[in-house]
């Protein structure tokens, strides 16, 4: 039964959400899941497609906020994004079948890994000279952290796209948007420097979740009052991330992104 108290609860825990997804380029489902899964009690099912409608909310906040600095690549986005939706549409199709705990084992892991892949690149910067030609899918915008402009190439195509696609399965079942293997996959293993590759995930995510929502509110798992009171958090929490975002390091943002990662892994890995 939903209550004032357990709005205002909801509603934090989406600020919360908001300002992670918003500085991270993660949509805060990350958070947001383990909070009414473990905390509320909601089903994992249920708290994913919660989280999806934030992550749509996010996705909407972080793109128009990013429009105006080249911060979003939006070719090397689209590109990207065609093999996160069809991810999405599989997960939310098959979801049903996977049992709750088989769910909160594969969160842990997954979760858990990608923690692993950014500790190991704290110091990497995929930083080129600014003359360099940044190629068909690269880009190039000013940093306020140095000052100067920075200009990337993307590396291993074929691997973001594996990577993307996976994103979008783990959007789809798990409600995170995608964006916890989205940033890592752009910042390690495509060349994307973190900001680029956050603001380029911000765009992607909301795309990937507008992919699968329609299937989990036909299959019954997205409550109203619930789901209302999560967007309504996120959209107030995403101002403070913002704000945070334009003063923080990029080392800053890749050990909050790893800190956050394996905190909910081990939660996982206990309830498991």
């Amino acid at each position: 039964m939903i209550t004032p108290t357990l709005i205002a609860i909801i509603m934090s825990a989406g600020a919360a959400a908001g300002a992670l997804g918003a500085l991270l380029g993660l949509g805060g489902g990350v958070f947001l899941v383990p909070f009414l899964n473990l905390a509320v009690g909601l089903p994992f099912k249920v708290a994913g497609a919660i989280s999806l409608m934030t992550v749509i909310a996010t996705s909407s906040a972080v793109s128009a906020r990013s429009a105006g600095r080249n911060l979003i690549n939006l070719r090397l986005g689209m590109v990207l994004e065609m093999a996160s939706a069809a991810g999405g549409l599989v997960a939310a199709m098959t979801l049903h079948l996977l049992p709750e705990h088989v769910l909160r084992l594969l969160f842990a892991i997954v979760t858990g890994g990608i923690a692993v892949f950014m500790l190991t690149r704290l110091s990497r910067r995929n930083v080129l000279d600014a003359s360099v030609n940044p190629g068909r899918f690269g880009g190039r915008y000013h940093d306020d952290e140095s000052g100067c402009e920075v200009v990337y190439r993307v590396k291993r195509l074929p691997v973001g796209l594996a990577a993307s696609a996976m994103a979008g399965y783990v959007s789809g079942a798990f409600g995170l948007g995608g964006g916890t293997l989205k940033v890592p996959a752009l910042n390690v293993w495509c060349g994307v420097p973190m900001r680029a590759a956050a603001a380029t995930s911000g765009l992607m995510i909301g795309v990937t979740a507008v992919a699968s929502v329609p299937i989990h509110y036909a299959n019954g798992y997205l409550l109203p009052a619930h789901t209302a009171a999560a967007v309504l958090g996120v959209l107030i929490g995403s101002q403070a991330g913002f704000w945070y975002s334009d003063r923080a390091k990029a080392r800053g943002l890749k050990l909050l992104m790893a800190g956050v990662l394996c905190t909910v892994s081990l939660l996982y890995f206990v309830h498991s």
